[in-house]
């Protein structure tokens, strides 16, 4: 080690900490001393009469890294120049009014804002009662929908499960699940139940600071910290969040430096036990392009999954959308017209509502199921796109790595007759076609043994959930 002046008696604190200094960047070198070790400075309280030296740091992540890999050694430093120091205390101050990245996280973790602000719903009436978003989640947060709650949620069979897993989380004051994963097609309500859970942990916990962005602003976020050579805010920033909330993850699929820094936030936020939610348009075992570590860590929590709307949640969803917004010119006929001819997703359905009432506004003609079909003819249109029986058991085919010759062949070994039992299950689900006609295109098998097959995959999604999820997988990929 290089010679440093010795200590000299009653001298300022100040010139026994530049010495300090100068001894622990000949310890860890350049690199991590102006990493870690150059923003710490002696704090106001210096020496105390019990033999604490103290420190401070800008940040609340810089202190924690700090205090667990050089404070034995800083404590050590110190008693070399001072034999009154005992130990070293390091705090998490802002060092000034113009503060780096890194130090605007830290005054707003020293500092939440308890101000609430009432917000209100598209109707005007008082919804909510929540504080405002500090700088962090200003900074980082896309703007949650005050119309995407909890109590707008229509809830039905192929969606409970999420609801209620989304629910326990935003209710629970420990992390119950984490993360939590919500998968499902495209307007199905996986961003509504995110929002709801946002508001919901804002109103009820409003001392937890909570971010929700999506997958590519998550991305675009780490390249401007790449760009700019500031990794170190950024880090700090998504590791002081109590909830984090990533919408549509497979945008990050085959980003492998955008992957990286996320599992390395996702590591650091579990081990703080901070809550983690994340959405995708299917499971973590299915994200193709995602690294395998990932997908784990992704399905260590629970995995709740939102099905296809049926028929009476669609109209229900419908009803409850009309009185909202005091649709009361739209006869029920129309609201059941809509159900059953849109099935592809809520965002839809609700959009073609919207489009008949405008139409009844402006035109000033009565709602009838014939001048629905009218207005929503392109949308109708794209809704009536038949599947067909080669489709499905082409798709099939390929998922199961059969042959599609296989599907009419009289081969009968599991490997082979559950795949086509599967074929003919969804053949019944998204065509029209009778019993027979299907069975005519399974190698002009029976319509006892289609309806044998529709029986026999039934029985095993009430009890096979992962098998359940393949069966899905499968419809989302052939209604698309």
């Amino acid at each position: 080690m290089a010679d440093l002046p010795a200590p000299t008696a009653g001298e300022p604190l100040d010139a026994q900490w530049q010495r300090v200094r100068a001894r622990l960047r000949v310890s860890f070198g350049d690199a991590a001393f102006n990493s870690w070790l150059k923003p710490v400075v002696l704090a106001d309280e210096g020496l105390a009469q019990d033999g604490d030296v103290h420190l401070a740091v800008p940040t609340r992540f810089m202190r924690d890294w700090v205090a667990n890999h050089y404070s034995e050694r800083l404590r050590e430093i110190w008693r070399l120049e001072n034999a009154a120091v005992r130990r070293v205390v390091i705090h998490v101050r802002p060092t000034g009014a113009t503060q780096a990245p890194q130090a605007k996280v830290a005054a707003a973790n020293e500092a939440m804002p308890a101000v609430p602000r009432v917000m209100t719903s598209d109707r005007g009436a008082p919804a909510m009662q929540v504080r405002e978003m500090d700088d962090v989640e200003r900074e980082l947060s896309a703007p949650l929908d005050p119309r995407f709650t909890f109590d707008s949620f229509i809830t039905g069979k192929s969606n409970e499960l999420a609801r209620a897993a989304a629910l326990r989380v935003a209710e629970s004051p420990t992390v119950t699940y984490n993360p939590l994963f919500l998968y499902g097609g495209v307007g199905l309500g996986k961003t509504h139940l995110m929002h709801a859970i946002g508001w919901h942990i804002r109103q009820r916990f409003p001392e937890r600071r909570v971010v929700y962005l999506s997958a590519e602003k998550f991305m675009y976020q780490f390249i401007r910290a790449l760009r700019f050579k500031d990794t170190m805010a950024f880090k700090e920033q998504f590791r002081s969040v109590d909830v984090l909330m990533i919408d549509d993850i497979q945008f990050i699929a085959g980003k492998e430096s955008t992957q990286e820094e996320f599992f390395h936030t996702f590591n650091a936020l579990c081990d703080q036990n901070r809550q983690i939610i994340v959405s995708g348009d299917r499971s973590p075992s299915d994200l193709e392009g995602i690294e395998e570590r990932m997908r784990s860590r992704l399905g260590w929590g629970l995995v709740a999954d939102i099905h296809p709307t049926d028929f009476e949640l669609r109209l229900s969803i419908l009803q409850a959308k009309a009185e909202k917004n005091g649709l009361t010119n739209i006869p029920q006929d129309v609201l059941e017209f809509l159900a059953r001819r849109i099935t592809s997703n809520v965002r839809e359905l609700e959009g073609a509502l919207n489009r008949i009432s405008a139409y009844a506004s402006l035109v000033g003609k009565p709602v009838t199921v014939a001048s629905a079909q009218e207005v929503l003819q392109d949308l109708l249109r794209a809704n009536d796109r038949k599947v067909t029986i080669e489709e499905i058991q082409k798709r099939v085919a390929e998922h199961y790595s059969i042959r599609f010759a296989d599907m009419h062949s009289p081969r009968r070994a599991r490997a082979v007759a559950r795949p086509r039992q599967v074929a003919m299950y969804l053949a019944k689900q998204l065509t029209s076609r009778s019993l027979p006609e299907i069975g005519r295109k399974f190698g002009g098998r029976d319509h006892t043994t289609v309806m044998h097959a529709v029986r026999k995959i039934e029985e095993l999604r009430e009890i096979d959930a992962a098998f359940a999820e393949d069966i899905d997988l499968l419809r989302r990929k052939l209604e698309s």
